[in-house]
């Protein structure tokens, strides 16, 4: 008998330390970068887009034509848009898409620091200004197939955006 009360109070003691454990919500980064025309030398130059997906089919011209038409391209984003979470979840961005993107919290929405992917006359936000040449950018970069952990986020809302291609956002509340 007391060894099964033993037992429990170790089962129970571990239950507890599970409950209080962490979690981790996952936002996926996803592009469908034309590798054929990424990778030209009159456009980002060899070996930028990595993509593999069946089907990646925008060009690299593509890509800046319907940005500056305040028409980005859907297959270019955050998912999922919005993410509620518990105060002390790690937000994990998982880039699947097959070029660099940032993953950056902003006090607003806006542009970011390549201008013409940014709609026309929007400002870049103050925290994509000086792209990967400010460190606070740079920390943020997910290449192809990396990760970045976003911990420790205070109760309300947190805006992210790629700093790259600024219509990629998602809104993270935290209860």
């Amino acid at each position: 008998m007391k060894c099964g009360l033993v037992i429990c109070c170790f089962l129970l003691a571990g239950w507890v330390e599970f409950e209080n454990t962490p979690s981790t919500a996952q936002v996926v980064t996803l592009d469908e970068c034309d590798p054929a025309t990424f990778n030209a030398p009159t456009a980002a130059g060899p070996e930028f887009c990595k993509n593999v997906a069946l089907g990646a089919s925008t060009t690299f011209s593509e890509l800046f034509t319907k940005a500056a038409a305040k028409n980005p391209d859907p297959n270019w984003d955050f998912e999922p848009d919005t993410l509620t979470v518990k105060k002390g979840t790690t937000i994990n961005a998982v880039n699947q898409g097959g070029e660099p993107h940032t993953f950056t919290e902003v006090a607003k929405f806006g542009g970011g620091f390549i201008p013409g992917l940014n709609a026309p006359g929007e400002e870049v936000v103050p925290e994509c200004s000086g792209g990967f040449s400010k460190v606070s950018v740079a920390r943020t970069r997910i290449l192809q197939g990396s990760q970045l952990n976003v911990a420790d986020l205070s109760k309300g809302e947190h805006y992210f955006q790629c700093c790259i291609h600024p219509w990629m956002r998602t809104t993270v509340t935290v209860k």
